[in-house]
């Protein structure tokens, strides 16, 4: 590729730079910080036949910095996490599995759900209605396609029992 420069040797200022800069763009947990800072250092230790391992300690004193300054923080990741996952309609078992996938610890997982005012019925609502399922389908073939919007709402994550009273709501007004 014509022009495209080779990654550098990683130093403390470059992973220091490249940590806010991921920051200033995204929010993220301790160990998801970990795992980026880490693809950066493997890509240019392929390209300069260097051993990552060699890197772990540099790594640690960006994330650790990070960490202390206030950039990273995993409870306040999860609340925020949480909160827009249950504006969206997501059940608890989604939350609690894309948390944990971005590293954040069981502990305060639970903690955060646990201190949640969105009910799992009504984040079920918020989502069946913004995947239209159950009564807040427009076609005439609702009771045709319960099974299959039963199907949606248990693979998001929402319990048999809880998806039933959904789809099976008399109307748009009762979910």
């Amino acid at each position: 590729m014509a022009g495209k420069s080779s990654p550098k040797l990683p130093t403390i200022e470059r992973l220091t730079r490249s940590a806010v800069h991921y920051l200033e763009r995204y929010s993220s947990s301790e160990n998801n910080l970990r795992k980026v800072l880490e693809r950066r250092v493997l890509k240019a230790c392929r390209h300069h036949d260097r051993d990552p391992a060699d890197f772990a300690g540099m790594i640690d004193a960006v994330v650790q910095k990070c960490t202390g300054s206030g950039l990273v923080d995993d409870r306040t990741y999860a609340e925020t996490k949480t909160a827009s996952l249950r504006r969206r309609g997501g059940s608890r078992r989604k939350i609690e599995a894309q948390l944990a996938h971005k590293g954040v610890d069981r502990e305060t997982i639970r903690s955060v759900l646990d201190g949640v005012s969105v009910s799992e019925e009504d984040a079920a609502g918020v989502y069946a209605r913004r995947r239209r399922l159950g009564p807040f389908r427009n076609s005439t073939d609702r009771q045709a396609r319960r099974e299959r919007d039963l199907a949606a709402m248990c693979r998001a994550g929402f319990s048999f029992d809880i998806a039933v009273r959904v789809i099976d709501a008399a109307d748009d007004d009762e979910s």
